[in-house]
Formats: C-alpha cells, structure tokens, sequence
C-alpha cells in the first residue's frame, strides 16, 4: 500500500499536528507493507527530502519560511503550500501509484486531496486537526464565513473523516450535522514522558503550561493573572512557560506590569526532544485554553504525572476526569483557575494521587496503538475500494 500525505506543518515547523505526524510517521516506518510519501514545507527557500526507516519519504517545499516565523503559517504561505504541493504531487504521481492520500487539515491539505481525487480518482481521508474546523479560532472568522461550502465538500467526498476529539467533532457537526466523523485521537510517548520525582524541586511549586504555540488563544493571561493572585499567599509558586507566539510580547508586558516577572518565566521555544524535564520538574499542567483539538500538551503533561487543570475544551473531557486526575476550570476565570491551584499547593498527596491517576490514563494513548488505527482504516478503504 502506498499513502500520499499532507501536512503544511511537519517538525521544526508548526506544533501539536506537526509532533502527530512526525509520531504517526515514525510508527509507520514500522510497517513492511506501507509506504508514504508525505509532502509538507520546507524551513526556507529549498527543497528538502528526508527519509525515516526505508519506507517514509518527506518532501519539504519551500513556501516562504524562514527561522523568525517557523511557527505561525500566515495565509499566504498557506496558500503558496496549496499551489506548490499540489504541483509537487502530480510530479509524485508520474513515478508512484498511489491507494489514497491522506490529509492533516480541511484546508489547505484537504483541497489538494479533493483535486486528486477529481483528477485521478485517487480517494482520501481528512483529519481535523482544530484550526481547520469553523468556529475554532476567532482569527480565522471571516475565512470559515467564506468557506463553509468548501469545507463540507472536502468532508462529503472524504472516504472518512477523523476527529483527534469528542469536542472538535461536535463542532465540526455545526457546520454540516449530517457529516459523518469519526475519533482516532492523538497519541503520546509514554516512554519518554514519564514521571520523574528526582527533578522536583520541594522548594518550588512548578505550574507549566506545556510546551505549545503562545496565542491569545491559549488563555495564558488567565493563568499569569491567577499566579499573581497566588503569589500573595504563595511565594513558591513559579510559572514556566515554553514556546513562541505573536502574544508573547503581550503577555511579557502584562508580567511587568504585575510586577511578577521574579516567579514567572518565558522559556522561548524548546525542541519536542528536549522538553519533558520541564514536565517531569512541574507540579502541575494548567490549559487555559479558549479552543484546542486534543491537546499534545496535556497528553504529555498526562504521560508525565502531572495533576491536570483544564477548560472545558477540545479532549479535555476525554482526559480530565474532575476530582480523579485533576479539575475542570471556567474559561476566561483567573480566580477559579487560582483557586484549583490552591487546593493542589495545600494538598499534597491529592496532587499524587491525581498525577499517578494521569499516568494510567496516558499509557493507553500510546502512538503505536494511534499509528495502528489509522493504518487499519486505510486498509478498510482500500479494500472496499479494490
């Protein structure tokens, strides 16, 4: 079997659907009877081609990236990905027969599978991935306005389409009710996310928001707001927070003028590889987030023990069972997110029992059983197809 992927965002580039692919991909290079060309873009103005095991092709095209701006995908470079890959894909085709292809993302990645498959009759599947469903990201209002046709057409002609959560499925289904999906969600390495008491240190309380994108939409200002409060009471509390993002200037102003910037630091941005002692250090995982799909950060805060904090958003539902392994919190609420915090500082076998309750739940998410999923639909397809 041979898959044609898509996926604009792929390591350095991009986060959590990036980490995805790259995991999904490692696993599959696994399998002797597969094979996947994966066409994403490149870190600058070259074309790049890797290899993982025998079998994983990854073609890296250049659409106008460069070292200041790896993690944010403006909409031209969205749409220079959607030219240039699909160009790069009929050259592709020209060597390679292909069963399906396979899209991260409704658009851009998702209209070049649906060209595809009105040109060369070849079927796909779509995962929605968060900022691809409508209603997801404020940012994005007057493009999902435009395109909610097109995002149903990609979804109808899809062979299937694939939620990483319970809560982007449900909104996706406002856009077409009628919509078929289903839920493979996103997976963890619970090898090298794992707890570590030796890194804790007994004279801090270490908060961490995971490592992500640092966006208005992730609700850190809530969180920095609830330390601030809890500084007045609990020296010890000490804020971590790790990546980049265009509300990290924002954000850095707001610690200023609090006055907090002594217990609140800015990480900049760590290689996946090399941020689970950031986890491991932590006391707990707080998501602010307005908006998430199904959060890699929480999966690795989960794989790591950690108590888990969380709004009500995207695979928190599936992940935070309230009072277990941690708490659900009212979004845009810096008071409630300080108060759950507080019960966490003042107990501390609660916050044991809640992370090693967050272990149990993340060793059943591992990526070779996410990988082993997918490769069974395709197989599924590809043999109703045959």
């Amino acid at each position: 079997m041979r898959v044609l992927f898509f996926n604009y965002e792929y390591p350095p580039l991009g986060g959590g659907a990036a980490n995805a692919t790259f995991c999904i991909l490692r696993e599959y290079s696994k399998i002797p009877n597969l094979t996947v060309d994966l066409i994403t873009s490149s870190v600058d103005a070259n074309y790049h081609q890797e290899k993982i095991g025998e079998n994983i092709f990854i073609h890296k095209i250049p659409i106008g990236k460069n070292e200041k701006n790896l993690h944010f995908q403006s909409q031209k470079e969205l749409l220079v990905y959607l030219w240039r890959s699909y160009n790069f894909s009929k050259k592709l085709l020209i060597k390679n027969k292909y069963d399906l292809t396979h899209s991260f993302f409704t658009v851009p990645c998702g209209l070049v599978s649906l060209l595809l498959r009105y040109q060369h009759k070849i079927p796909y599947i779509i995962s929605l991935r968060g900022s691809d469903v409508p209603g997801y990201s404020d940012r994005f209002s007057l493009i999902y306005a435009l395109l909610k046709p097109l995002f149903r057409l990609i979804w109808k002609k899809a062979e299937a389409v694939i939620s990483n959560s319970k809560g982007l499925k449900n909104l996706a289904l406002k856009t077409n009710p009628d919509q078929k999906i289903e839920i493979i969600y996103n997976g963890v390495d619970t090898d090298k996310f794992k707890p570590d008491n030796d890194l804790k240190n007994r004279n801090k309380f270490i908060i961490t928001p995971g490592a992500s994108r640092i966006t208005t939409r992730k609700g850190l200002r809530y969180l920095i707001e609830a330390a601030d409060k809890l500084l007045k009471k609990y020296p010890q509390v000490h804020l971590k927070i790790m990546g980049e993002g265009d509300a990290k200037k924002s954000l850095q102003e707001l610690v200023m003028n609090l006055n907090v910037e002594n217990n609140v630091e800015f990480l900049g941005r760590i290689p996946r590889g090399k941020t689970f002692p950031y986890y491991q250090e932590a006391d707990v995982f707080i998501l602010t987030s307005f908006n998430e799909g199904m959060s890699n950060a929480m999966l690795e805060a989960l794989a790591s023990g950690l108590p888990i904090i969380s709004t009500d958003t995207g695979g928190a539902e599936e992940l935070v069972e309230n009072g277990e392994n941690g708490y659900m919190i009212k979004m845009k609420n810096s008071t409630d997110v300080a108060e759950k915090i507080e019960k966490l500082i003042n107990n501390s076998e609660l916050a044991k029992r809640m992370g090693e309750k967050s272990r149990e739940k993340a060793l059943e998410m591992s990526w070779k059983n996410i990988a082993t999923e997918y490769f069974g639909l395709y197989k599924n397809y590809v043999k109703k197809i045959r």
